[in-house]
């Protein structure tokens, strides 16, 4: 069974053309403007949502929202030079910002060299300026992928020289992430590298046997440990033990529950004072769900909705494989991330331990975010073919 985006039409020669060739395409506003409203919200939330903390912590209730700022600086001037770049150059450079992405994440796991935080080795560096390399090999696998996949044409719908070659890269850096331990990235690179295999139209078989073969090995590395099992069985019912295994769930649904239609009013949360774990970070959706109600977090998946759109507009659009093969797994990385964050605040997925693009706090995350929408509108500024709007 092969998928139809495999049949899209283009041609080798005008992959070889220069960007110069095709028509120049203003920014696509919407992307833009989704993007810009989901920082702006993520910034709100995170003074609100980590002020009991910050000033428990640090005796300053912006301490958070001020560092969470200088990385949205950051993260804005290399989202503008890599806007500006000709992604051409991405391609080439592949395979050397893969190697370097498994570099990095085989420093983190080297004592006193990785930072070690709640029993967790995903950091270098020191104090709030750390940085974590396992965001960073998301994009990293991305450009390789999207360089191999624009290479490899009809080969993706064979297993033992197409498709399984790919897994192996994939495979590696998610066995590094999970060894950190960080089940939640891990699994976040594997699904993006599935989506980008569908699209480059990998046969439905070919990518189920891949499961298949690696389910038993990764089933045994979460069963094996009791943290994780734990975390596995209090998502069938976090009610059966609310004061432990299930506290992080159940904590977050009583959020989620009391904000109501409307919620309880911009920076009223109670849950944030100390009785929902990770308020700042991996459940800010929850204290948002508080403060803002469903219409409120009905906007943010609204806006996380209209990225993907205009993403998928973009992809199509590209003037070549490796631009669409870009757009496609920049795009899944972030859209996969926000819905399996809210599928954890709404015990609707696993706890996984992933933050929310955007809104929750993370200068590593917001950092490559924003690299990954200024690549998908890079791709979006020259045009293929025209699309009305």
């Amino acid at each position: 069974m092969r998928n139809a985006v495999q049949s899209r039409p283009f041609d080798r020669s005008r992959e070889e053309r220069p960007l110069r060739a095709y028509a120049s395409a203003p920014p696509d506003t919407w992307l833009f403007a989704s993007v810009a409203t989901l920082v702006a919200i993520g910034l709100v939330m995170i003074f609100s949502a980590s002020s009991a903390v910050a000033y428990a912590l640090h005796h300053d209730t912006a301490f958070y929202f001020k560092r969470q700022l200088i990385w949205l600086v950051i993260g804005l001037i290399c989202a503008y030079g890599a806007y500006r770049m000709d992604y051409h150059v991405l391609k080439r450079a592949a395979p050397y910002v893969l190697v370097t992405a498994i570099l990095g994440l085989l420093v983190v796991l080297v004592p006193h060299l990785g930072v070690v935080v709640n029993g967790a080795r995903r950091w270098i560096g020191a104090g709030s300026f750390s940085v974590q390399p396992s965001e960073f090999a998301k994009l990293a696998l991305v450009l390789y992928l999207a360089a191999m996949l624009a290479s490899r044409g009809e080969r993706i719908t064979r297993l033992v020289d197409g498709l399984a070659p790919l897994c192996v890269p994939a495979g590696i850096m998610a066995l590094l992430i999970l060894w950190e331990p960080d089940m939640g990235t891990a699994s976040l690179l594997v699904m993006t590298s599935f989506a980008m295999f569908f699209a480059a139209g990998a046969r439905i078989a070919h990518l189920v046997s891949v499961v298949l073969v690696t389910l038993p090995p990764v089933a045994l590395e979460v069963l094996s440990s009791p943290y994780r099992r734990a975390r596995l069985f209090a998502f069938w019912n976090p009610w059966k033990d609310p004061q432990n295994t299930g506290f992080h769930i159940v904590q977050s649904l009583l959020a989620l529950g009391s904000g109501g239609l409307l919620g309880v009013g911009l920076g009223a949360s109670r849950a944030k004072f100390f009785y929902l774990p990770e308020q700042y970070t991996d459940f800010i959706f929850s204290v948002l769900g508080e403060e803002l109600g469903l219409l409120g977090a009905v906007f943010v998946v609204v806006l996380f909705v209209i990225l993907a759109y205009r993403a998928i507009r973009i992809a199509i659009a590209a003037p070549d494989r490796f631009g669409f093969f870009l757009v496609v797994g920049c795009a899944a990385t972030i859209v996969i991330q926000a819905f399996v964050n809210i599928g954890v605040v709404t015990s609707s997925w696993p706890v996984t331990g992933v933050p929310l693009p955007f809104i929750s706090f993370g200068g590593s995350s917001l950092v490559v975010n924003l690299i990954a929408v200024a690549l998908i509108a890079n791709v979006g500024r020259y045009r293929r073919l025209s699309l009305p709007e």
